[in-house]
């Protein structure tokens, strides 16, 4: 018998898209899936979506709670499901046909415990798929360089820090969980944890399969920097478990990313005159600016962007 993978969905509010992206999953070519919608308290019609859902595939088992956020919602997918293998879907992307059956079979034949796909960007329905500029190398990847790839975003795009583009061995992550106190920059810090613990290896497979979309009412795009500043303390951790497993010589990498998020929190802050977040955050920055200055020597809009927010002058942010 095949072996199970679990797709982990988790559901807020997202009547829109849920549709196509649960019947992207059911239909996916490889069948032996267990598939856990967990509706986090949606006051929309999406419970009753996955409810539909459920009554035609016994495939799918839905999960009802209070909202708590998406990293409770993960953990409780996490504790429920029996695959082998398990991957995350966000309610409100898609994936190809054919993406679960392409991964199952690289960790199957590699014997790797993550496996990592390339992913296309939806904006207004336009389908723009992701290119890294630099090449990620064929074969098993360490742990460490599968972190550092996340870190060195620009450049590989394709890797990211995400979970939802990924597939891991049940056995890797069976004692790991989301930090329910962290809602935005959970998946990185989750990431990390998996990649640093001892002797973790994966593989990437450069092929478009994940569809993320981009929406401006989700946490990536609000002006909330109450959840904005969740991704700091994300950071935050990562630097410390660096520290911890032995990798001090990429922690730079960490710091660089920090402050580029500390700079999107001040960007909003001057934008909703929040001038006291505006001045934590510039002192933030400048904590680590040198660590940013090292890991964007080859982007210098961002450098420029940088000095423009700790110059207290407008900006604009992509």
């Amino acid at each position: 018998m095949k072996n199970i993978v679990s797709i982990i969905i988790p559901v807020y509010n997202t009547e829109l898209y849920l549709e196509q992206c649960l019947g992207s999953v059911i239909n996916q070519t490889y069948e032996n899936l267990e598939i856990l919608c967990i509706n986090d308290g949606s006051t929309d019609k999406s419970g009753e979506i996955c409810e539909r859902y459920a009554q035609n595939d016994s495939r799918v088992k839905v999960f009802h709670k209070e909202n708590g956020g998406v990293s409770s919602a993960k953990n409780i997918g996490l504790k429920n499901s029996t695959g082998k293998y398990v991957s995350f879907v966000d309610s409100d992307d898609w994936i190809e046909p054919d993406m679960v059956e392409i991964l199952h079979k690289a960790a199957e034949e590699t014997s790797n415990e993550i496996v990592v796909c390339n992913y296309s960007k939806v904006t207004n329905e336009q389908i723009e798929p992701i290119t890294n500029r630099k090449t990620i190398p064929t074969g098993t990847i360490t742990g460490a360089d599968m972190i550092l790839f996340a870190l060195k975003r620009d450049n590989y795009m394709g890797f990211c820090g995400y979970t939802w583009n990924k597939l891991f061995l049940r056995e890797r992550i069976k004692n790991l969980f989301f930090d329910e106190k962290i809602n935005y920059g959970e998946d990185v810090l989750f990431f990390a944890q998996v990649t640093l613990s001892s002797g973790c290896r994966g593989i990437y497979i450069n092929k478009s399969l994940y569809h993320y979309r981009q929406r401006e009412s989700s946490i990536a795009h609000t002006k909330n920097n109450d959840i904005k500043t969740h991704i700091l303390k994300s950071y935050k951790r990562i630097e410390k478990l660096i520290n911890e497993t032995g990798y001090k010589d990429i922690i730079y990498w960490v710091r660089g990313f920090y402050c580029y998020h500390a700079s999107v929190v001040a960007k909003i802050a001057i934008e909703t005159e929040d001038f006291i977040t505006l001045e934590l955050m510039r002192q933030e920055i400048r904590k680590h600016l040198s660590d940013f200055v090292r890991t964007n020597e080859e982007f210098p809009d961002k450098l420029a962007r940088i000095q423009e927010i700790l110059c207290n002058r407008e900006v604009k942010y992509d």
